[in-house]
């Protein structure tokens, strides 16, 4: 038993350190908050969630964040099957600039129903994850509003 909850004390000090140097999203509603690593490939959403490359900016475009809703790995989006309209959605640049987006639609999609991270010439959030099955993928769209400081 000590095993495990030093693996947790140290998954929570490496938790705090990605924060701290990255960007953070937030739904406060679902108790989430990770740390926003560029790219989505296994190795980095095994530890954080992910920004696909060359999808939006801060405020700007269609950000799109992908992570796992695992027990297996970071489980950060677990509780996003939970999530409603209107609820919000906070991403933190590194300067710890906030950026507000209201949830406007969640529904699921084919693993290769990549549309969702095309640019729709407005500014919002995409978050992806799995369903519980693993074999498709929910999806979580917000509109930006006025940038907080």
């Amino acid at each position: 038993m000590l095993f495990y909850g030093g693996r947790k004390l140290y998954r929570m000090h490496q938790k705090q350190i990605l924060m701290r140097e990255n960007p953070v999203v937030e739904i406060a509603d679902l108790n989430i908050k990770a740390p926003v690593l560029e790219g989505t490939d296994q190795q980095t959403i095994a530890k954080a969630v992910g920004h696909f490359t060359g999808t939006g900016d801060f405020g700007s475009g269609n950000y799109c964040i992908a992570g796992h809703s695992s027990t297996i790995y970071k489980e950060y989006f677990n509780k996003l099957k939970d999530i409603e309209n209107g609820m919000t959605i906070t991403l933190y640049d590194t300067g710890k600039n906030r950026y507000d987006y209201t949830v406007s639609d969640h529904f699921v999609v084919n693993p290769d129903e990549t549309w969702v991270l095309d640019d729709s010439g407005d500014d919002r959030i995409t978050l992806i994850t799995c369903t519980d099955d693993g074999s498709q993928r929910l999806v979580v769209t917000g509109f930006c509003e006025l940038q907080k400081s």
